[in-house]
């Protein structure tokens, strides 16, 4: 198995037997993602199958879809014939109907090597090399997808395509900051490299006047790695070092005029009713407490919801191992992690569990996970509670298991991800050290990130983290024993060993 109702058969990927196209709206995108990630062909009989059977998503597409796009735009040149496959029967088109204005249309410019639609698709394949330079993966590689789209239009393709990418975006899900974030950098997908080659760097009001249009730090980081992906998916004679180097020199100018103004740190949400109950039910219990909740979106035609994913919700007294257990118990039980929240919240100390040594247990971790089940059905409740007990008293060998299970695995050719990128955050919290993660998506990443954070012997007073496609983009607020952030050094070097950990 690849994917619900996807599977590899003889080098290819099939259809399951079980799989209903008429019924699973999303099925096309998830066998293309599991395709390309897996560097593998389609079927075409498969292709064709679901070209027969393909209904229009509903708008805003579902969050499984716009993810499975995002993880075949990042899955590198195993996107290509994937997305070629797709085009050839109709099916980018009917997903994305404004392609067809940019489908085999020739460019006007014979520095391109490629047709317009075959260089969005080769600036996607670039980007994905680029993800780790980002945020936002996920909103890079869509912006790479749409930059060009404009020129299936009348006028200026920059303006056009402002217009086109942000009713793209609105169309597969995105919310309203991401669409404005989505039509900037379509909008000002040239200025970069424009700016950097035709004016003068040293003039403030050049850097001024990029800032104006930039607006964010996030947003320069996105037009960086989206112009040096455009440029590398165009031609040879429009990229260089010379080019690279202005373009780079111009960026952190801009970033430091946009980082001129101090952003307040904002204030953490309070828990939420049953967070709250729960935690009090872990400090009095003195173990772990669990909620799962099934999510559901509603079906298109006529019958029942169908579950789409889990909100689980952990609440237990605070000590260590609890992220790189939590985690393990995750991966072993085939969940994968969409997003999750790790936080320590204060309760008074008469709802606690005597410690028989005059003090009481006030401090009550609270970890807030969406996920997915890989395929199959979802777990049970007393399941997860049960290894998550065995994890943390050390009965269950959660290294272990994840390594029998993948030794049993065969081993695909899959895809070349760019390799996991651990850094600091130096300006980020003043309450604590922020170490961010951004690495390829797999089985067991959390826990394998959780582990590196307690041999460093750490304390994780918050975790943040999200998967965008196949990229995860995770934040982590450490603190050293007592309770402050780490020295300069020792950050850059639980830096390292984090990401020593993920190679």
């Amino acid at each position: 198995p690849l994917a619900e109702g996807v599977v590899e058969q003889d080098g290819e990927v099939v259809l399951a037997r079980t799989a209903r196209p008429e019924r699973d709206l999303v099925l096309p995108l998830r066998a293309a993602a599991a395709a390309a990630q897996a560097g593998l062909p389609i079927s075409l009989h498969a292709v064709r199958r679901l070209a027969a059977a393909a209904k229009p998503l509903p708008v805003p597409w579902p969050a499984e879809a716009r993810q499975e796009l995002v993880t075949l735009l990042g899955a590198g040149e195993s996107t290509v014939p994937v997305w070629e496959a797709l085009e050839a029967e109709g099916l980018i088109t009917q997903f994305l109907p404004d392609w067809e204005r940019v489908r085999c249309r020739p460019q006007r410019n014979p520095v391109h090597t490629w047709t317009v639609d075959r260089h969005l698709v080769e600036t996607a394949v670039q980007a994905s090399s680029l993800t780790r330079r980002v945020g936002r993966p996920d909103l890079l590689l869509i912006c790479a997808l749409l930059h060009d789209i404009g020129k299936g239009w009348p006028g200026d393709h920059s303006v056009a395509g402002e217009v086109i990418a942000r009713d793209v975006a609105s169309r597969i899900g995105f919310d309203r900051e991401d669409m404005a974030v989505i039509a900037t950098v379509v909008r000002h997908h040239l200025l970069l490299i424009d700016t950097a080659t035709r004016r003068d760097l040293d003039d403030p009001a050049t850097v001024s006047a990029v800032a104006s249009r930039v607006g964010s730090l996030a947003t320069l980081e996105l037009l960086h790695a989206l112009t040096e992906a455009d440029a590398l998916a165009t031609g040879p004679a429009a990229w260089s070092s010379w080019r690279a180097s202005l373009v780079n020199e111009l960026v952190a100018r801009v970033a430091a005029v946009l980082a001129g103004d101090a952003v307040a740190e904002p204030e953490p949400a309070a828990p939420s009713a049953e967070q709250e109950r729960l935690a009090v039910e872990a400090l009095r219990t003195g173990g772990p407490v669990l909620a799962l909740h099934a999510q559901t979106e509603a079906p298109q035609d006529d019958g029942e919801p169908e579950p789409v994913g889990v909100e689980l919700l952990i609440a237990l007294p605070d000590q260590p191992g609890v992220l790189p257990a939590a985690a393990g118990v995750l991966a072993l039980h085939r969940l994968t992690v969409r997003a999750a929240d790790l936080r320590a919240v204060e309760l008074p100390a008469e709802l606690g569990k005597d410690t028989g040594q005059g003090t009481k247990t006030t401090e009550v971790l609270l970890l807030s996970w969406r996920v997915a089940a890989e395929y199959g059905s979802l777990p049970q409740a007393a399941r997860l509670r049960a290894d998550l007990v065995r994890a943390l008293d050390g009965s269950l060998d959660i290294p272990s298991r994840l390594a029998e299970r993948e030794a049993a695995y065969p081993r695909r050719r899959g895809v070349t991800a760019p390799p996991p990128r651990v850094t600091v955050a130096p300006t980020a919290s003043q309450l604590a050290t922020v170490i961010e993660v951004r690495a390829q998506d797999a089985p067991g990443l959390l826990h394998r990130i959780g582990r590196a954070l307690e041999e460093a012997k750490v304390r994780v007073r918050s975790a943040h983290v999200s998967t965008l496609g196949a990229n995860a983009v995770d934040a982590f607020y450490v603190t050293n024993d007592r309770g402050r952030p780490l020295p300069e050094r020792a950050a850059a070097e639980l830096a390292r060993a984090v990401e020593a950990a993920l190679r």
